[in-house]
């Protein structure tokens, strides 16, 4: 999650949170593999959307999740920028920001991988 997160910032975009969610389940006596979630977002990026369909600021901003199966294996995971307007309904209106968020997520994830 570090790495991706460091590709958020080094983009200039703003990292709201950081969840730990196996810390949180181990707070209350619970076995969880590392599991984390970044929220993260830019206005510039985000806004348009929410301008088209005010309801996709429920799936914004944007979220990222990492973490590690059984075998140890590291998998970091996403809701694709396309699915998000699909669903609020702005599939075509929005779709060069939309390309633009998925091109960007898709670097991002290939950057933190390597």
């Amino acid at each position: 999650m570090s790495r991706f997160e460091k590709e958020v910032t080094a983009r200039g975009m703003t990292v709201f949170a950081r969840v730990d969610h196996a810390a949180a389940a181990a707070a209350v006596g619970l076995a969880l593999r590392p599991t984390e979630l970044l929220i993260f977002g830019a206005a510039r990026g985000g806004t348009p959307l929410m301008q088209l369909s005010q309801t996709a600021g429920i799936d914004l901003p944007l979220k990222a999740l990492v973490w590690s199966d059984a075998s140890a294996a590291t998998w970091l995971a996403y809701n694709d920028p396309g699915w998000l307007a699909e669903r609020h309904g702005v599939r075509t209106e929005g779709g060069a920001t939309v390309e633009a968020m998925r091109g960007m997520l898709a670097e991002m994830a290939q950057a933190a991988a390597a």
